[in-house]
């Protein structure tokens, strides 16, 4: 897939909305590697706060919460997605997300773009950001 500007994406202040007004978040492609991205950012969100519901093949726990394989297998409601997986996963993530029906926030990280696949979440309500590390986004913004 060819690298994506993105053309769907949230400006500062709704940025700032976000992280005032979401509670849980599932982090799509959570590793149990403390050497990554995924791992470092879910730990900085956790240690802020968030409740961090990770989501992930493999693992029984990571970050002493309860992995799950999809976020259909979720069963209580989620606020936002932070997305770890590559671009071409983000058709079926959006179409996850508004199955779901309760997701108000799909974002992509830092390198991470799909216009088609946030046009349609933002199409279904959602708030997105792509492109942007969440807990840098945190640390800036809040």
């Amino acid at each position: 897939m060819e690298c994506e500007f993105p053309t769907v994406n949230s400006n500062e202040e709704e940025i700032k909305d976000i992280f005032n007004s979401v509670k849980t978040i599932a982090v799509l492609g959570l590793s149990p590697d403390e050497s990554k991205a995924s791992h470092q950012v879910a730990k900085y969100l956790q240690s802020v706060g968030y409740k961090i519901v990770p989501v992930y093949p493999k693992e029984e726990t990571i970050l002493g919460e309860k992995v799950y394989r999809s976020l259909a297998e979720i069963p209580f409601e989620i606020d936002m997605v932070d997305i770890f997986r590559k671009p071409a996963a983000f058709d079926a993530i959006a179409d996850a997300c508004i199955e779901r029906g309760d997701v108000k926030v799909f974002w992509g990280q830092l390198g991470l773009v799909n216009n088609a696949a946030a046009e349609k979440a933002k199409n279904a309500g959602m708030k997105v950001v792509q492109n942007l590390c969440s807990m840098v986004a945190h640390r800036k913004f809040m």
